[in-house]
């Protein structure tokens, strides 16, 4: 039986040249970066150094990288770390699509007493930018909106957002853990002010990722202790995470326009031929402004979930949604925020392509799925109806 993965959203298989690049810092060098002696020095200069190529990759300065746990952690770090600086400003602007990792910390920061204003998007998940700016207020201390959605794969204006919070001097994070070597990156060009990376969303290692604060950007640390990373994120740095993140993102950038162009063939291919020969289905998200890799389809008089492992018997791993959030049975926050029909919500499959993928695959995953929802359809009594 053939084995293809389409989860890539919600992780990535490590690249061997990543593995390749953090071998040695296992068993050869595996001093601590913080000691002193030359076993230290050079397990710091690999920090250094990964630190470099990261700031590169979405045009930073090094000393703007702080070295995380992942992507959940630089959220929590963007949006806790701003309020101490700014005791007078309790209000905060996201968004109601973004991923668990903002949605969770806001909701926390709302029982310690601060206000947060979830803005709505349209039907095909674009953030409505005249209630944003709306939503401001005197104590809005900061705005936080997602690059791109996890689940639909719509891309954000960022620099339209960036504009608003320039102009009423607020602070603006975005999540950027799904657009980092999908689509171009660059902290200047979007202009924001702190961004999230997650490594194992490209190919990277799980637990560790990044976070971007400009340079004169007021934050406090969450995690206390020994003062690493410039006294933001203290711990032992995870130097072979750090070294495979690096390797990672220097890898996508070299690889960028030739990854994204084979995945937006595949993907326009697979969603043109589902829309030829299976009748009631719907694209959610925006169909041009989306990520070169997500599709997210809704399939009327079908479960999400029966496809799902359907599917997985027959060697095809894809999803029903965010992965953090996979195991409920909630319905999707972000496909309710569309408007969409319940029967469309719940029948809904996310497919997201690797660059591993191929147009064979393609041919197999659309004729396994049309078999798939022609069985389910056959066994619900809502399709006859």
């Amino acid at each position: 039986m053939k084995q293809i993965y389409m989860d890539h959203s919600a992780t990535t298989p490590v690249d061997q040249l990543v593995v390749d690049a953090m071998i040695p810092y296992f068993t050869e060098i595996f001093g601590n970066s913080s000691s002193l002696h030359s076993f230290g020095g050079e397990a710091a200069e690999a920090l250094s150094m990964a630190r470099k190529q990261v700031a590169e990759a979405i045009g930073a300065l090094p000393e703007e990288i702080i070295f995380t746990s992942g992507g959940t952690e630089s959220d929590n770090l963007a949006i806790r770390g701003v309020i101490p600086y700014n005791t007078s400003k309790k209000h905060i602007i996201t968004s109601v699509i973004e991923h668990p990792a903002v949605l969770n910390t806001c909701s926390f920061l709302e029982s310690m007493g601060h206000e947060v204003t979830y803005v709505p998007v349209d039907t095909e998940g674009i953030v409505d930018i005249r209630k944003l700016e709306e939503s401001v207020r005197k104590d809005t201390v900061l705005i936080s909106i997602m690059h791109a959605n996890n689940e639909v794969g719509t891309i954000q204006p960022i620099k339209e957002i960036a504009q608003i919070a320039k102009k009423h001097d607020i602070y603006f994070h975005t999540d950027a853990v799904q657009t980092v070597g999908k689509i171009p990156v660059n902290v200047d060009e979007l202009d924001v002010d702190m961004l999230s990376i997650s490594s194992h969303k490209i190919h990277g290692p799980k637990g560790v990722g990044a976070l971007y604060i400009r340079k004169g950007t007021a934050i406090e640390p969450i995690i206390f202790g020994g003062n690493h990373e410039n006294g933001m994120r203290s711990g032992t740095e995870n130097i072979p995470g750090i070294v495979g993140l690096a390797k990672a993102m220097s890898l996508a950038q070299q690889r960028l326009n030739a990854d994204s162009k084979h995945m937006q063939e595949m993907r326009d291919s697979l969603i043109s031929r589902i829309f030829d020969i299976i009748p009631d289905v719907r694209l959610n998200g925006h169909p041009v402004q989306r990520l070169p890799n997500n599709i997210n389809l809704s399939f009327k008089y079908v479960e999400g979930e029966s496809m799902l492992m359907l599917l997985d018997m027959k060697g095809i791993a894809v999803s029903t949604g965010s992965a953090c959030s996979s195991k409920s049975l909630k319905a999707s926050h972000v496909l309710s925020s569309l408007n969409l029909e319940d029967d469309y919500i719940h029948g809904s499959l996310r497919i997201s392509l690797g660059r591993e993928n191929t147009m064979e695959d393609i041919d197999y995953v659309v004729e396994s799925l049309k078999e798939t929802v022609l069985k389910l359809r056959e066994m619900s009594p809502l399709s006859s109806q």
